[in-house]
């Protein structure tokens, strides 16, 4: 769809739509190819409604319209004039140019070039006198985008409603700017007079969705008799997703009332005795979107009344569920703050290896995220996760543990080796690490106690740390472990790094650890890093990546001002010490 330059459209679950234009009118000259018939010039083929089509003519005008709109204008009265003459072809067939693939992209591109009354005149004629002709217009494959690009417009009539009262001609202008904010309230009664069905409907849906967005920013949006709706019809769901979204963000206590109310209708539907109806709706494809959104946007109570009255009992069963797993996760992430974590982590935590084994890692991920910002059940899960890969018993396993997680393989699996041959593993080259596995070490990396980790780095080949320093999802790894360890746990890493340097400068990715572990580094350490690094100053200095390195370590300075440099650098340390301490 072409749209005002700028605007995307709002994120909520539901798949972009595709403009009739994208695929070539493929689909539709299947339709015809199906029923064996053509339609006449000016008529559409049976099975259509007998809905009148713009003529070959209109169209052939409409295609250069978008022509000449392609190479701009140099001076806005050229584009006013240009303009003006268009919309006074569309006059008296907008309808028409609106349901048509080439006038419909078309009018989204001219509609941004109009001024707001024209807007409005627009939207006139498509209503009719009683503003229900936009309901057709709206729910039309190609003239539900003309609906949505007028409507996003009125983000330009507050520029005209701010101008000067006591001006003549800003008046007049004023008033006529009115009409479009008629129109949009026009639009917002055929909507609420129809809403059950607009937001079925695959493209009237998305044009709720805009006037939500419109509504929130320049008028209240109005009050409406709750009707019955389907939350497990994908575009519906969307609307509730976007409605509660934006309320969230301009009517917190509209928003609160609505999640209340959303809860309400969700459970009371008829269920077999003794299960929770929201059981059914998880496992929905549309309804858990739906529910992850009001589950991020609940309050401390409702999320309360969520876990004890649905979610209990259930998360490992819901967790192994391939769309369920979703709102666990939010649910989990929720929780984090409220003292809900710790009874939500008794049950899940019960369920890890099996989750593992169904491959819901994000389910896991989650779990240690939550754990590190609540510091609650570190240990637990810590422990959890050493019995889930298999290297808890016998104690000398437990310096394995890190490739494991990063990799997401069990002992037996990383090492080929069979679990009734005690201790011994083989070295193995770190070479599989997935981003799941990343995200899990980076949230273990931010617990308190972070020994194992440590301690299965530090026995990690110097290869190995290139290989991680130089790996998208390692990368990540090794910097989280360098920049949230003490200042003597930080030394023995780069002691490990050492001969390193050069490679990790001279990678995209080894770069910006590299980076990391500088800015985190004490003087001593910084001066360590920099005494390998400058005998290879030629190699540095020509690298794409390395270059960047030099300059901002400040290489030069240390080679041909040692003293100055020290002192640059003792400056900055006692700066970020001072910053640290005031965070703290």
């Amino acid at each position: 769809m072409l749209a005002k330059d700028g605007e995307k459209l709002q994120k909520g679950g539901a798949r972009k739509r595709r403009h009739p234009a994208e695929d070539g009118g493929r689909a539709e000259w299947k339709k015809k190819k199906n029923r064996g018939e053509e339609g006449k010039e000016g008529q559409k083929p049976q099975g259509d409604g007998g809905r009148k089509r713009l003529d070959a003519l209109s169209v052939g005008y409409f295609r250069r319209v978008g022509e000449r709109l392609n190479e701009g204008f140099e001076e806005d009265e050229e584009r006013e004039m240009f303009v003006g003459n268009v919309l006074a072809e569309v006059k008296g067939k907008a309808g028409l140019v609106a349901t048509d693939r080439t006038g419909s992209i078309t009018l989204q591109r001219l509609l941004p070039l109009s001024s707001p009354d024209q807007v409005g005149e627009v939207l006139a004629e498509l209503g009719g006198e009683s503003g229900v002709g936009l309901r057709e217009v709206s729910c039309d494959r190609c003239g539900g985008h003309v609906v949505e690009s007028a409507l996003r417009q009125m983000s330009r009539w507050e520029e005209f409603s701010q101008k000067d009262p006591f001006k003549e001609e800003e008046e007049e202008e004023e008033e006529r700017t009115g009409m479009l904010e008629s129109q949009v309230l026009s639009l917002s009664q055929v909507v609420k007079d129809n809403v059950s069905e607009f937001i079925r409907h695959v493209h009237g849906s998305h044009v709720v969705r805009t006037l939500l967005h419109v509504l929130a920013g320049c008028v209240g949006p109005p009050r409406t008799e709750a009707q019955p709706v389907s939350v497990t019809d994908g575009a519906a769901s969307a609307v509730f997703q976007t409605m509660l979204t934006v309320c969230h963000r301009k009517r917190p206590k509209l928003c609160k009332q609505l999640l209340k109310r959303t809860m309400e209708y969700l459970t009371s539907r008829s269920s077999a005795p003794g299960v929770s109806p929201l059981l059914v709706f998880l496992k929905d494809q549309a309804s858990s979107r739906l529910i992850e959104t009001v589950i991020q946007l609940s309050h401390k109570p409702l999320l309360r009344d969520l876990y004890k009255n649905h979610f209990k009992g259930s998360l490992v069963d819901l967790a192994l569920h391939p769309i369920a797993n979703f709102p666990v996760q939010r649910l989990t992430a929720a929780s984090a703050e409220h003292k809900l974590f710790p009874k939500l982590f008794d049950e899940l935590v019960q369920g890890v290896e099996a989750v593992l084994a169904a491959g819901h890692m994000g389910v896991i991920v989650q779990l240690a995220e939550s754990c590190a910002e609540s510091g609650e059940k570190q240990d637990d899960m810590m422990r959890c996760l050493l019995n889930a890969f298999h290297c808890a018993e016998p104690g000398s396993r437990h310096v394995c543990c890190l490739p494991l997680f990063m990799s997401l393989l069990t002992y037996e699996m990383y090492y080929q080796t069979d679990a009734t041959e005690g201790s011994t593993q083989k070295e193995v080259p770190l070479t599989s690490i997935c981003y799941h596995g990343s995200r899990l070490v980076q949230a273990l990396a931010k617990f308190k106690e972070r020994s194992h980790l440590l301690s299965s780095l530090r026995t990690l080949s110097p290869a190995d740390l290139l290989t991680m320093a130089s790996d998208p999802s390692g990368s990540h790894v090794l910097q989280a472990l360098i920049t949230t360890s003490s200042d003597k746990g930080r030394g023995k890493i780069l002691k490990r790094l050492e001969g390193q340097y050069v490679q990790m400068a001279c990678s995209r990715l080894g770069s910006r650890v590299l980076e990391a572990a500088w800015n985190s580094a004490s003087v001593s350490q910084r001066q360590s890093i920099a005494q390998e690094l400058v005998p290879s100053e030629s190699k540095l200095r020509s690298d794409q990546f390395a270059r960047h390195v030099w300059a901002k370590f400040g290489l030069s300075h240390f080679v041909h001002r040692r003293a100055h440099w020290q002192e640059i650098q003792t400056g900055e340390s006692k700066k970020r010490k001072l910053f640290s301490d005031l965070l703290e």
